[in-house]
């Protein structure tokens, strides 16, 4: 796909050191972005790229695809929700035992 910067550039991952919600939260500020519904963060953001490991890159709109709720009341909110979106598409890095 052609990503309108490089995944892992300044704009990106910043030279991979920045994956998958740590990505999407920096795209936000906190203190004046919110409300904010999903529809406005796809249309701004939605052609950007989002590394989730070192080998898969996808779209802010493959990952908006699995998220369920239409507006964030604040960034806790939008954070939690993007974070039941990655472990639903299986692109979080990281299991919890059931116990």
């Amino acid at each position: 796909m052609d990503w309108p910067h490089d995944p892992d550039g300044e704009e990106g991952s910043e030279g991979r050191r920045k994956y998958g919600h740590a990505v999407l939260a920096k795209k936000v500020d906190e203190d004046e972005d919110f409300p904010l519904t999903a529809e406005e963060y796809v249309e701004q953001y939605g052609d950007h790229p989002v590394r989730i490991d070192y080998e898969t890159v996808v779209s802010v709109a493959d990952i908006f695809d699995h998220v369920d709720q239409e507006e964030f009341e604040d960034f806790p909110d939008f954070h939690k929700s993007l974070g039941r979106a990655l472990r639903e598409a299986d692109w979080w890095p990281y299991r919890l035992e059931q116990a």
